[in-house]
């Protein structure tokens, strides 16, 4: 039987609007929405258990700057948070976490400042993700804009017995193209690491839904985020849904 594994409708916020872009290109935005609440309510209304908000802005400024967005979405829905971009301290995770969020993403922190990642897994137990965004297999920092000489798999192993509840590894070729998950690299990282997988970057139709579905029995992959797919319509929420139920 294969097992359910959890979608993740994402909300990228640029200028307070909810956008998608292309290989995480700034000035390749397509705008889907000025209403991130509504959107996010819409999003769970069409069945979604978990949000997947990116402060776009943030991740470029290194500091949170779609704070009111991301509030509006928090008030609009029940279901949990993930929250990623610009957060750089432990204060930073405590505000997010106390004003809602169910889960913080550190990516450019991780990849620079791992100590905090270990202190944040200890402060937070079972709250912290590590976002993974790899260019050729090497992880990119800072909105994707530098590209370090570090594996993506490497750093994944590092936080291995750090208690981080999640690792989101985004393959940042494939981001907002549809072109199919790089399911090769997501099962690979998977199978080396005991820490849950969510993959991440180029998911653009129903069979590569499915096809990701075949690649993750027997790995510790457990969901997939899911973006321009959903807003384009080429992804439908219930088929999408019920693909991905125990079954």
């Amino acid at each position: 039987m294969k097992r359910a594994l959890t979608i993740y409708p994402a909300i990228d916020l640029k200028d307070g609007r909810c956008v998608r872009l292309q290989r995480g290109d700034m000035d390749r935005a397509t705008v889907y929405g000025d209403d991130p609440g509504a959107q996010a309510k819409a999003w769970q209304d069409a069945g979604f258990g978990w949000l997947h908000v990116v402060d776009l802005n943030g991740a470029f400024a290194g500091k949170p700057v779609n704070a009111d967005a991301v509030r509006s979405i928090l008030g609009s829905v029940t279901i949990p948070v993930q929250l990623g971009g610009g957060i750089r301290d432990l204060a930073g995770i405590g505000a997010w976490l106390d004003a809602g969020i169910h889960r913080v993403i550190l990516g450019s922190a991780a990849a620079k400042n791992p100590p905090l990642v270990l202190d944040a897994c200890k402060q937070f137990p079972g709250r912290i993700a590590v976002g993974i965004d790899a260019r050729d297999g090497f992880v990119a920092t800072e909105g994707w804009a530098e590209t370090s000489a570090m594996q993506a798999t490497d750093l994944g192993l590092r936080f291995e017995d750090a208690g981080v509840s999640a690792i989101i590894y985004t393959d940042i070729g494939r981001d907002g193209m549809l072109t199919g998950l790089n399911l090769d690299q997501t099962v690979a990282l998977a199978r080396r690491l005991t820490t849950p997988v969510i993959a991440s970057g180029g998911a653009g139709s129903l069979a590569d839904l499915a096809a990701l579905h075949e690649a993750a029995e027997d790995t510790r992959i457990e969901g997939v985020i899911v973006g321009r797919a959903l807003y384009d319509g080429r992804v439908d929420p219930a088929a999408a849904l019920a693909l991905f139920a125990d079954r």
